[in-house]
Parts: C-alpha cells; sequence; structure tokens
C-alpha cells in the first residue's frame, strides 16, 4: 500500500476554532474540570464515572452495552499530538485507539495498541484519564460494527493514556506490526484544535475531555 504522510493541515483561523472548542464541551461535571456543553449543540454526551449511579460502572468497570476501548495520546517532544486519517472515513482524523482484549490491563492494551496501528513501541506512560469515557455510536456506525465485531455495542468505554514518544520517526509505519489490517493512511503531529476540527462529530466531546485533562503536559 503506497501511504503519503502528511505533514501540514490547513490553517484554520483562531476565531474558527475558538467557536469549535465552545461547540465541544462534554456535558458532565467532574472535581476538576466543571465543562458543560451548550444546549443547542447536537453532539452527543460523554459520561464518566459519577454520572452513573450503577454498580457496573465504576473506576473498573465501565457502563454495561460498552465495549472496553483504549485511546492514546501520542506527543512528541515538541508537545504536538500524532493524528492519523482513517481509510474508512473520507478526510476524518483521529488518535490511536482500539478494544482492550479479555483480562487485559488497559495499560498494556494501550502499548499494544499503538504498536499495531502506528509500528511505534518507543513510548513512555505519563498520565492517564483516572476515568472511563464513553461515547455512543451512530445508528449506521452501530449496524456496521455488529457485523464486524459479532456483538452488538451501544458505543465504546474507554480509558486513555498520555504517551510520549522516544523514538525516531522512521519507527513510525502505518501498516503497524502487520497483525491487522491498516486503518489510517496519512499522519501528522499536530495540534489538539486541529485534531478536534478533523474528528468525526460523535467522538469530539470524548476528545476535548481528553485535551482538558492532559492539559499540563500539551502546554
Amino acid at each position: 500500500m503506497a501511504l503519503c504522510l502528511s505533514r501540514s493541515f490547513s490553517s484554520y483561523s483562531q476565531l474558527h476554532l475558538s467557536s469549535l472548542l465552545s461547540r465541544c464541551k462534554p456535558n458532565f461535571t467532574s472535581p476538576n474540570y466543571p465543562l458543560k456543553l451548550p444546549k443547542s449543540t447536537n453532539l452527543p454526551l460523554v459520561h464518566h464515572q459519577n454520572q452513573i449511579c450503577s454498580s457496573s460502572y465504576s473506576m473498573d468497570a465501565p457502563p454495561e452495552g460498552y465495549r472496553r476501548n483504549v485511546g492514546i495520546c501520542l506527543i512528541n517532544s515538541s508537545k504536538k499530538i500524532f493524528a492519523a486519517s482513517r481509510l474508512d472515513i473520507p478526510d476524518s482524523w483521529q488518535m490511536p485507539q482500539g478494544g482492550i482484549d479479555e483480562n487485559e490491563d488497559p495499560k498494556v492494551a494501550a502499548l499494544r495498541e499503538l504498536k499495531e496501528e502506528t509500528g511505534v513501541s518507543s513510548a513512555e506512560v505519563l498520565a492517564e484519564v483516572p476515568y472511563w469515557l464513553t461515547y455512543d455510536f451512530p445508528p449506521e456506525v452501530r449496524e456496521k460494527l455488529k457485523h464486524q465485531w459479532g456483538g452488538d455495542w451501544k458505543g465504546q468505554a474507554q480509558k486513555w493514556f498520555l504517551l510520549k514518544f522516544t523514538g525516531k520517526e522512521e519507527e513510525i509505519n502505518l501498516l503497524g506490526d502487520k497483525s491487522e489490517k491498516p486503518e489510517f493512511g496519512e499522519w501528522k503531529w499536530t495540534s489538539p484544535e486541529q485534531i478536534l476540527e478533523r474528528a468525526v462529530d460523535f467522538k469530539k466531546p470524548v476528545y476535548k475531555e481528553v485535551f482538558t485533562v492532559f492539559t499540563p503536559h500539551l502546554q
């Protein structure tokens, strides 16, 4: 597969980016990050562990009906974030993520998924979001994944990790470790605002919260 490595996004005005960020705030509160979505938004809500009073929803057990998943926010020495374009969704960019195997530790899953999707093994864990974040699949995505995964999931419950890339860029290979089918076509180091601009709508609230939690490491 011929892969084109993109090294830049289009420029966006500060006014447009500020407007985008204001539309993507998750509608929940936590002790350190009191964020709310505007009433007019049509983006899905993000849930964290204190929002639902259920024994199935805690630090160790995400809500029932959601697939356990990890997300990886990989930064370089300049504190830019790794993002890649999806092959199956035109003009859609995202950070690496993937499912957690049965009995697998989420941190171990994050390192495994990073290598499978990007070829990167030279990375160290700096921080993690201390609660689960969830997003719901749109109906058409849910139907597609039901056939692909063999299970009907409402959405994904994610544990997010901040990792620092410690290798050389030659290590990055979107064919991954060749254990899975490639998911990405291009990659670049970019900013939180640019990732939010290019992400699919149903993931934007989760991304906004992830960037908020990791802000001290991104400045």
